[in-house]
């Protein structure tokens, strides 16, 4: 049963990576701020960003359900779990790309592009 149990979470694991962004970094005065940092390392690296939103991140959730019925097979149930993040929008200059810094527990999760500053 374990071992059916890790081979039925393999593709949800597999669900998971692919809904995170790739590690990138946001380069900030001549230094990098990325994944792991913390927001204290991003304001010494970056300063202030000009704007921070708190975000719903939908992530799937395995749970398993007992059968009602004596010796019935235990079900699997992926749902959606709202999980609490902050971005923090920084402006790059004229011309470019604003960045986003996605912090989970306090640390950078992810840093992406986001729309071009015209």
């Amino acid at each position: 049963m374990r071992a059916l149990a890790a081979i039925a979470l393999l593709p949800l694991a597999a669900v998971m990576h692919t809904g995170v962004a790739s590690a990138q970094s946001l380069s900030c005065n001549g230094s990098l701020s990325g994944v792991g940092d913390s927001k204290f390392s991003v304001v010494q690296k970056c300063g202030e960003p000009m704007s921070k939103e708190f975000v719903c991140v939908p992530r799937p959730q395995v749970a398993w359900v007992l059968s009602p019925y004596p010796g019935g097979p235990a079900q699997q149930v992926i749902t959606q779990q709202c999980v609490p993040m902050e971005d923090w929008v920084y402006h790059r200059g004229q011309g470019n790309f604003l960045g986003i810094v996605r912090f989970y527990n306090g640390a950078v999760e992810s840093v992406r592009d986001g729309d071009r500053v015209r």
